[in-house]
């Protein structure tokens, strides 16, 4: 499984990072999101594999992200 983090269109609500700090972090440059590991794939378009373990807060995340721009695939 993996994350997908369509960072451009993030609005800083900072959610994702309340609900995993261990994968997401506010970026103080520019207020948006980062997702911590998250490899570039193309522009603004980020990914990272992610275990098991981690797949069900992470889609709470996606689930909660109120611009819809995180994915669990």
């Amino acid at each position: 499984m993996k994350i997908i983090h369509y960072r451009d269109k993030c609005i800083g609500c900072n959610s994702c990072v309340e609900h995993s700090s261990k994968d997401w972090k506010l970026n103080p440059i520019d207020g948006k999101v980062d997702l911590i590991d998250g490899k570039k794939t193309r522009e603004g378009i980020f990914a990272k594999e992610i275990r098991d373990d981690e797949v069900g807060g992470n889609k709470q995340v996606a689930k909660d992200c109120p611009v819809n721009i995180i994915k669990v695939v």
